[in-house]
């Protein structure tokens, strides 16, 4: 559904009316994106890596646009994947989240009318749990930077040039930090000033600096609309 919803809107992609090859080329890159990288046929990182290395041509340029795809589907998909099964293992989360929306349709005068900026921008309790399932996730597991200058660090020295990997869940669950980390708790954000843009040094969800997802604020209001529909309409 979101695949389907963001490659209309990007690149005019419509599923309905296509043979699905772009959803199985975009499976594959998927597959290998994280997968161990044997470059040996079969294997998820081979069928990845099919592709000409040639210079910035028409070819790459919609390569990037297959990437805004995975911008908009990837941590959308996993985020509501995780954020369900956090609110399935905790009924009074649930119930919260389902007074939240059912009382925005009920000041709607016509309560199956489409969802409102200022109707989004009120879902303050559906923010928390957003920002909890996504500190819990941990979606995307590593990040990697370059020093472009000398570190110094609590008594170490990162040398300039060299690359970084940063582990976002080391401060994700950080007793010191969260407290009680590893519980699904979406009311600590009401006493936390949530991450401006989807980012603070506490919060990494989405990256942080100049290489913040570009996608982060689309992901969230996608997952908000998800849970309204859910809620209000489902059981």
């Amino acid at each position: 559904m979101i695949f389907s919803i963001t490659a209309k809107r990007l690149i005019s992609y419509d599923s309905s009316s296509s043979d699905g090859k772009l959803w199985k080329q975009f499976d594959a890159f998927l597959q290998g994106l994280l997968a161990f990288p044997l470059y040996i046929p079969g294997t998820a990182f081979y069928k990845c890596m099919q592709d000409n290395k040639t210079l910035m041509n028409e070819k790459i340029a919609l390569d990037l646009l297959f990437l805004l795809l995975f911008a908009g589907f990837e941590t959308t998909s996993s985020g509501i994947t995780a954020t369900l099964k956090f609110l399935t293992g905790d009924p009074k989360a649930l119930q919260e989240l389902t007074e939240e929306h059912n009382n925005i349709r009920k000041r709607r005068a016509n309560p199956d009318s489409a969802i409102t900026w200022e109707e989004y921008k009120s879902m303050k309790f559906t923010s928390h749990v957003i920002h909890e399932a996504l500190r819990l996730a941990n979606i995307a597991p590593v990040m990697f930077r370059k020093a472009t200058e000398e570190v110094h660090i609590k008594g170490y020295t990162i040398p300039k040039g060299s690359k970084i990997m940063v582990n976002p869940s080391s401060i994700h669950l950080d007793p010191t930090i969260y407290k009680d980390p590893n519980a699904f708790n979406p009311w600590r954000w009401k006493d936390t000033t949530e991450p401006v843009g989807g980012s603070s040094k506490d919060f990494m969800a989405f990256g942080g600096g100049l290489r913040l997802c570009v996608g982060a604020d689309f992901a969230k209001l996608q997952m908000a609309i998800f849970l309204h529909c859910l809620v209000t309409k489902y059981r």
